[in-house]
């Protein structure tokens, strides 16, 4: 019997300030496997709606904005005390 693991019930990689390439190279693997990693590279802005969009635009507005809650959610949970506090300082 195959047992199927939640990908998402994984814990993210966690980063204290050191060893910056090994945490980065974590945390975009992390973000593959979650399939977030193409909004995080991408870099894009969501736009606004238009008047009166089509179901399609709307479908498409809530994707971009959810996987960028995620990506920040994602990466923001992953950094010790001391860090978030300094990103949020910013």
């Amino acid at each position: 019997m195959e047992i199927e693991t939640n990908f998402s019930q994984i814990s993210p990689p966690n980063f204290d300030g050191e060893n910056y390439q090994l945490g980065a190279a974590r945390m975009e693997t992390y973000l593959e496997a979650l399939d977030l990693w193409e909004a995080m590279e991408e870099d894009y802005e969501v736009p606004l709606l238009p008047t009166n969009p089509t179901m399609a635009q709307h479908k498409t507005h809530k994707e971009k904005k959810t996987w960028k809650a995620k990506d920040k959610a994602t990466l923001l949970a992953t950094v010790s005390t001391t860090i978030f506090t300094k990103i949020m300082s910013l």
